[in-house]
């Protein structure tokens, strides 16, 4: 018996329809091409895994994750991270294809495969393996055991019955709603010794890719789970419907809320994102031919604007360039104040100049806050069947 899908009430049908009004909005504004998509859509999966490898306490920059996508050596990540790093997007990448795949069947060897992908690298962990024994999950605080996952010998056929589920049940519910429960069911059987809770999370993003809920990177919601009050809040709802123990019983409505929450607050995010992008690089491009600099090099400084800096081997490989026309290009921008640049050889890299710290400086000015749905509906404030609403 898996945790059951549970029934919306209004308040959740109401969200559920502004998130799919932002997805649509979001799948039509993506339908046509634009110069700053290829760097937009990299910083988006950057970030997805920066949040779900934050959550297990890997921390690197996105500027460093970037780097180890693209094979180069980061900065400052520590040799470990940078293991764990790779694998996950080696995982994610391969989610990527299978979301556009014409035929895609859920079996227990595609979900041991993508754990094998993630923590590879860890042998003694038998990645890609069911676990042989029992596995404790303790507070990072206290100590305590704070869930202890199903018997050994019953994870087989829980899986197999998730499987099932995968491939054949509540196809009537929304599809931001069986991801939620995918997640839930997955993290809770905790199938293997090591990379549950990442592969809880990458399920989720398969199964809104499979529905085509846009490309993953646009509809994971690891980002917004990675922030640090919001990973309080993602254990605090995960001990309150899952219980210390597998008990698949009573309500879930709290943990597909909270993960309606989150998609609402990430697609506000990401529309951010994808609006400044087409604004900034109009903003850049102008100052470019104003100055008569060379039309390419707009994508170094949207770089510099969305990141904390640039490498040189980044800006020659999005622009197609030869390592002598890329540097004097970032020669170019550092003598006009648009970079400063920091280090030597292999490890030079870009950062904002005073120009490009102005005009960042203006446009953080203009940020507004996010809204959150569920507070906005006085309904939900302090009842509900569910219990407390989302923070």
């Amino acid at each position: 018996m898996l945790y059951e899908t549970p029934a919306l009430d209004p308040v959740d049908k109401a969200v559920l329809e502004e998130i799919e009004d932002m997805r649509r909005d979001l799948k039509y504004r993506l339908a046509e091409t634009h110069r700053w998509d290829g760097q937009l859509r990299r910083q988006l999966q950057a970030r997805a895994i920066q949040g779900s490898n934050s959550i297990e306490g890997y921390q690197a920059s996105v500027e460093d994750i970037e780097s180890i996508m693209s094979g180069e050596e980061p900065l400052e990540t520590s040799a470990s991270v940078t293991r764990e790093i790779a694998g996950y997007q080696q995982a994610l990448t391969y989610i990527q294809v299978l979301s556009r795949a014409p035929v895609l069947h859920y079996d227990v060897g595609l979900l041991n495969g993508l754990n094998f992908m993630m923590i590879g690298h860890h042998r003694h962990k038998t990645p890609g393996a069911l676990r042989p024994g029992l596995i404790y999950i303790r507070g990072s605080e206290s100590g305590q055991v704070v869930y202890e996952g199903p018997d050994a010998g019953l994870v087989p056929d829980l899986l197999d019955e998730l499987i099932v589920w995968l491939n054949e049940g509540d196809r009537e519910a929304p599809s931001y709603v069986r991801a939620a429960m995918a997640h839930l069911n997955l993290v809770k059987i905790h199938p293997w010794r090591d990379g549950n809770g990442r592969m809880s999370r990458a399920l989720q993003t398969l199964v809104l890719g499979r529905d085509q809920i846009t490309s993953p990177e646009f509809s994971s919601i690891e980002e917004w789970l990675g922030q640090q009050r919001t990973t309080v809040d993602y254990y605090d709802v995960l001990g309150e419907v899952g219980r210390r123990q597998w008990s698949p019983h009573g309500d879930t409505l709290a943990w597909v809320r909270f993960c309606l929450r989150a998609h609402h607050m990430q697609a506000q995010r990401v529309g951010r994102r994808l609006a400044d992008a087409g604004e900034i690089w109009m903003l850049l491009e102008k100052q470019v031919d104003d100055e008569g600099l060379n039309t390419r090099s707009v994508s170094a400084l949207y770089e510099v604007f969305v990141n904390r800096r640039l490498r040189r081997s980044r800006y020659q490989a999005d622009e197609g360039l030869s390592q002598g026309q890329a540097a004097r290009d970032l020669r170019d921008l550092a003598a006009k104040g648009w970079l400063q640049p920091y280090g030597e050889t292999k490890g030079r890299f870009y950062a904002p100049g005073p120009r490009m710290v102005e005009i960042k400086a203006a446009h953080a000015e203009r940020v507004t806050p996010l809204r959150d749905p569920y507070l906005e509906r006085a309904d939900l404030r302090g009842a509900g069947r569910s219990g407390r609403p989302p923070r």
